[in-house]
């Protein structure tokens, strides 16, 4: 009789215990690494093909062209340590799709790493 008086309170006490745990949130997705890249005007500097000046960026022997910020939001493209004039080292997080590098993270490094071409 006393196990019977006691198991509704065995019960009670045992049920948070019992009780499943959240799952652990599910991993996002881990963000390409920043890497030091080289960055230039594509078809002044970098020999991409095209009529206007627009942003690239060259590592691992090839050249791709940005999405996700501009050649002029770096300042003067035209300038003598601009982008048509210098290839630039600049500190980039993205991924290569469809041949077009994807930033979601573009750094311009000081001037000093600029090299004329």
């Amino acid at each position: 009789m006393k196990l019977l008086a006691l198991l509704p309170l065995l019960v009670a006490l045992s049920g948070p215990a019992l009780a499943q745990s959240k799952p652990a949130p599910a991993a996002t997705q881990a963000q390409p690494p920043l890497r030091v890249v080289e960055a230039s005007c594509g078809q002044c500097q970098l020999g991409l093909p095209g009529k206007d000046c627009d942003l690239a960026v060259r590592f691992d022997g090839r050249a791709y062209f940005v999405d996700g910020t501009s050649i002029d939001g770096h300042g003067d493209a035209h300038a003598k340590d601009g982008f048509c004039n210098a290839i630039r080292r600049a500190e980039v997080r993205g991924q290569v799709v469809n041949q077009r590098f994807v930033a979601t993270h573009f750094r311009l490094l000081p001037d000093s790493t600029a090299t004329n071409r």
